[in-house]
């Protein structure tokens, strides 16, 4: 678990270094913006409370995470979530169809909207899919717990395009906010 959230925060700093001296945005008035990116990088792990708690509370793993909540044993809780959540598919943020949509909203909040602390948000929560996509095609060398992005899948050569494509789109959205 520690590990997981040291590669989210990891990446998450160097990309809003790479994207705050890349476009200016080194002087103390951005705070804001990397305040946005610390919670947006952490913001997208409620999708697995969601589906926990909300869209399949009677598998085995949600029964026993609420068991252990309610034992107020929170810490094992956590820990039971990290080692399970490859199991937890078609959860609502974790899709290629909510990441597609959420990158439309990225740009859109980008392009019309003056909060830093906002940019750093979508940012931050857009990076954390990437690095899920990311893991998962290291650790499984395919994207299959993401849904179907086209028909008939992404191979793995198919996959990488698509991360580094995607990557890149945010980079160049992060660079004009």
């Amino acid at each position: 678990m520690r590990r997981d959230l040291f590669i989210h925060y990891a990446f998450w700093f160097a990309f809003f270094v790479l994207v705050s001296i890349l476009g200016g945005k080194v002087s103390l008035g951005y705070w804001p913006f990397w305040i946005g990116g610390a919670i947006g990088t952490i913001l997208p792990d409620i999708d697995h409370l969601i589906y926990i708690f909300f869209l399949n509370p009677h598998e085995l793993t949600s029964q026993r995470v609420n068991y252990l909540i309610k034992k107020k044993e929170v810490a094992r809780a956590r820990t039971l979530l990290y080692e399970t959540k490859s199991e937890r598919r078609n959860m609502i943020f974790h899709s290629f169809v909510f990441q597609v949509i959420f990158m439309l909203l990225t740009f859109l909040i980008i392009s019309s909207s003056d909060s830093v602390f906002v940019y750093g948000i979508v940012l931050a929560f857009s990076l954390h899919f990437l690095v899920d996509q990311f893991i998962d095609l290291i650790d499984n060398k395919n994207l299959n717990n993401w849904g179907q992005l086209i028909s008939g899948g992404l191979d793995y050569r198919k996959s990488i395009i698509y991360i580094a494509a995607s990557f890149l789109l945010l980079f160049l959205m992060g660079l004009s906010a």
